[in-house]
């Protein structure tokens, strides 16, 4: 009986869980999934005007202000930054905006959690990105491998390397409101 103590336990989570969700539901106005809930963040944050289905081909929405105003973006949200980015090559935007949780190697998630924070965030060119991954002979795809010296250039915070996005301290209050306490 120990085993329906243990699912006993777990559903009284999930309904917590369920009630939490539900009242992010609200605010963001589309499911609490965790990419849902990224692309709401990063549109906040970025002004980044979203496409009213989430399902529209290839970008999550544009940027509306700054030298990226009336691009394309396609908004990720993974808990670990694993060093993949899932690419369709069929439907490019023109800029990739991915928020990750902490850095990790790939390996098994048993044992682990996965939180929802921000802990970098990176902002690739997409036909930059595709010409040099399709110049390496890399699969593009699903969790396709991105070089960590790529994934550095690209990065807008916390070490802002890339210029294209230049982060004002708002900005940064703001995506620190969603890193890791611990």
């Amino acid at each position: 009986m120990a085993g329906s103590d243990q699912l006993g336990r777990l559903a009284s989570l999930i309904q917590r869980r369920n009630l939490v969700d539900a009242e992010i539901a609200v605010t963001i106005g589309r499911p609490a999934h965790p990419g849902h809930i990224g692309e709401y963040v990063a549109a906040e944050i970025f002004e980044i005007t979203l496409y009213g289905s989430a399902s529209h081909k290839g970008a999550d929405g544009y940027f509306v202000h700054g030298p990226l105003a009336g691009r394309s973006v396609n908004i990720k949200k993974y808990s670990k930054d694993e060093g993949v980015l899932d690419i369709r090559p069929d439907a490019l935007p023109d800029f990739f905006l991915v928020l990750t949780g902490p850095k990790r190697h790939a390996a098994s998630s048993r044992g682990t959690t996965a939180p929802w924070t921000i802990e970098s965030i990176y902002l690739f060119e997409a036909a930059q990105l595709l010409a040099q991954l399709s110049a390496r002979g890399v699969k593009i795809g699903v969790a396709t491998s991105v070089r960590r010296l790529i994934w550095d250039d690209a990065e807008v915070y916390p070490a802002p390397t890339n210029r294209s996005l230049r982060l004002t301290p708002e900005q940064v209050s703001l995506i620190d409101l969603f890193r890791d306490r611990d």
